[in-house]
């Protein structure tokens, strides 16, 4: 049996230009939704197929403010069975979760995963996202498995678990990599052969009136160390019409023109 710790962070929702704060600190989301970052939907999948193949449980936890709990029911719409809230100030007041650096949010979660344990209910595996969709900040699971001193694997495509081994799958320099660890462990998952289901209408009913357990955060004792966020310069893009349906002839001759030019069609 697997009992897996999945964390996960509110981000913006982003699906046009992404604007920054004006002391150029944070994504600006004042007038976006929130959502789960596409690395942490199929780490919840994971822990989900992990939990159920086990005869486990998933339980998903996340640091913020009061509407993160939203998050928190979008995992356990999709099948995790409890959830916990690192209860935060709101965005903008002091001690809010923009103050909180990796190492922070290691040392809050391993807080977590040590009073479980103590209390007789310890997570074998935890389970994150590889890196946060708005800071890109890549350090928690690699910190939060110092602090345990478990061993970890980052960038996981896919993930499972026989007895007491976790078998990771992920990308490395020379290709596909293959890893084998003992639990506890602590693995950050990628996009990749996972994929994450939807919710059912059932599911999201049950996840609306499921118990989430809140805790106050601990206080961010390190800070995040950022001095800015930096946007990659737009890149410009232009089109050519080659033609019309009604000037067919020319058209296809352009094209091959644009083939020669660009090494497709030789001259």
């Amino acid at each position: 049996m697997s009992n897996v710790l999945v964390c996960i962070k509110r981000v913006p929702a982003s699906s046009g230009q992404v604007l920054l704060t004006d002391d150029v600190m944070s994504v600006d989301a004042r007038h976006v939704g929130h959502t789960l970052s596409p690395h942490e939907e199929c780490a919840i999948e994971a822990a989900v197929q992990i939990a159920g193949d086990t005869g486990g449980a998933a339980t998903v936890l996340t640091l913020g403010p009061d509407s993160a709990v939203d998050q928190l029911r979008e995992a356990l719409a999709v099948g995790a069975s409890s959830a916990v809230h690192l209860h935060t100030p709101e965005t903008g007041e002091p001690g809010s979760a923009d103050e909180y650096g990796p190492a922070d949010v290691a040392e809050a979660i391993a807080s977590v995963v040590r009073r479980r344990a103590e209390g007789g209910e310890p997570f074998d595996l935890v389970v994150l996202g590889n890196d946060a969709a708005d800071t890109g900040d890549f350090q928690v699971g690699v910190r939060l498995a110092h602090l345990l001193g478990r061993p970890v694997v980052t960038g996981a495509r896919s993930l499972s678990v026989a007895g007491d081994v976790v078998t990771v799958i992920g990308d490395g320099p020379g290709g596909t990599e293959e890893f084998e660890l003992s639990l506890p462990c602590v693995v950050t998952v990628k996009e990749g052969d996972i994929s994450p289901r939807y919710p059912s209408i059932p599911g999201r009913l049950k996840a609306k009136k499921a118990p989430v357990e809140a805790i106050d955060a601990p206080p961010a004792a390190q800070g995040t160390a950022r001095r800015r966020l930096v946007l990659p310069p737009e890149q410009p893009s232009t089109v050519q019409v080659l033609g019309t349906d009604k000037d067919a002839t020319s058209a296809a001759a352009a094209v091959v023109d644009v083939l020669r030019t660009i090494g497709v069609v030789a001259r």
